[in-house]
């Protein structure tokens, strides 16, 4: 068996952190606009959920099966731009600027780590 690299250890780490933050809209609406702030486009925060929990399954699941590196990278980036945009356009609560940090820090490790 492989040893548990850092590199697996950063893309299950953001496998888990999107799975929990995408199934939260979809298990518990209230208390996610209670953190983020109202929404009017329920459906768009239930897609984004659904789409960052398929981003955390495919990065767990791609530890065994192949190199998920491009992946985690884009996907982090994503949901940060959009993040760090909406919240300077007041379309979203700074809170978001919180996931802007973590995704921040999951592209240098991902740039970072090598193996």
């Amino acid at each position: 068996m492989k040893p548990f690299t850092w590199m697996k250890r950063i893309l299950l780490f953001q496998g888990v952190y999107y799975i929990l933050t995408g199934l939260w809209p979809l298990l518990h609406l209230p208390s996610f606009l209670a953190v983020t702030g109202d929404k009017t486009d329920i459906w768009l925060v239930k897609m984004v959920g659904c789409l960052a929990a398929t981003i955390g399954i495919y990065l767990i699941y791609s530890l065994r099966e192949s190199p998920a590196r491009l992946l985690a990278i884009l996907s982090a980036f994503s949901f940060g731009i959009i993040d760090v945009y909406y919240v300077y356009q007041d379309v979203i609560l700074p809170v978001y600027l919180g996931d802007a940090i973590v995704e921040a820090i999951l592209i240098l490790l991902l740039f970072i780590v090598k193996k």
